[in-house]
């Protein structure tokens, strides 16, 4: 389950799961599952965009690497093109 979900995904499920028991415990209200939904979505949004982070730095790697490789390309079509004329 650790290799799928995250430190802090695992983390926000508990903190829902604590919240849902708290809430079990107080009683439905209006203004707990406000808090808890709003909490939710903040908490959530965190580890998401720290992904998105990371996954941006790889395939800004990866298109780095290919730019390095067409430039490479290019030059040994013009090296070609050049040796051939």
């Amino acid at each position: 389950m650790s290799n799928h979900l995250h430190r802090s995904t695992q983390l926000t499920l508990a903190i829902t799961l604590a919240l849902f028991v708290v809430m079990f415990e107080k009683g439905f209200t209006h203004d707990l599952l406000l808090e808890a939904a709003v909490f939710l979505v903040s908490a959530k949004l965190v580890p998401l965009s720290y992904n998105a982070s990371v996954n941006n730095d790889a395939v800004a790697g990866q298109l780095a690497e290919m730019s390095k490789s067409l430039t490479r390309v290019e030059q040994s079509l013009e090296r070609n093109r050049l040796t051939e004329s």
